[in-house]
């Protein structure tokens, strides 16, 4: 059986080595010029493909890896929010999602802190759902929205207290309180004039 060209070509440049194809194909301006990159095999250029995956598996890795480096720098040198920030934002969390409900003020105590502060604590209790909740609220940095001597134990106020999480709570925040004046006064009804009946009675006799 008679083979064609392109099979005498291929069977050709597989048995010949290469400087011997190299020095019979390559010529300037040639397509027989990719034959300098590697002698061919099952179809594909071996030593080209393998160079393209060993540039991309490093840029991959160069690129994982610095990804990772910098991660870690940004986790270690970042900025951590104080407790002073982080009670101010649950504050502004409750004020805009929180919901209401009476309570009653128990009182206003300092408590030492673990950094060796003194904070000033709010306690106050309120009921949902049937069940009793005591909870505090540290008013320590609130000197301009609550006066700690004014709170008067006993009181009744107003609760806001976060939805799936009852104990999440404060009584008072910036543009906000619960903190009431004093009793509810209920308005004083006079006794009616009294009203005359003397047409029934004289009906019934």
């Amino acid at each position: 059986m008679r083979k064609s060209a392109t099979e005498c070509s291929l069977e050709y440049m597989l048995s010949t080595p290469l400087k011997l194809i190299q020095a019979r194909f390559t010529r300037p301006n040639s397509t027989c010029a990719i034959l300098l990159t590697g002698r061919l095999r099952d179809g594909i250029f071996g030593r080209m493909t393998l160079l393209n995956n060993i540039r991309w598996e490093i840029a991959a890795t160069v690129t994982t890896m610095l990804a990772l480096t910098g991660a870690a720098l940004w986790l270690k040198f970042r900025r951590r929010p104080t407790p002073d920030e982080i009670e101010a934002a649950r504050r502004k969390f409750m004020v805009q999602s929180g919901r209401l409900v009476d309570g009653m003020l128990l009182d206003v105590c300092d408590v030492p802190a673990e950094d060796g502060r003194t904070l000033k604590m709010l306690f106050f209790s309120y009921r949902i759902g049937g069940v009793d909740y005591e909870c505090s609220q540290d008013i320590t940095a609130m000197g301009a929205v609550v006066n700690p001597e004014q709170v008067r134990p006993g009181f009744p106020c107003s609760v806001r207290y976060q939805p799936g999480n009852p104990q999440n709570s404060i009584v008072v925040a910036e543009g906000w309180t619960g903190l009431r004046e004093g009793l509810p006064q209920f308005p004083a009804f006079e006794d009616p004039e009294p009203v005359d009946t003397m047409h029934l009675r004289r009906r019934a006799k």
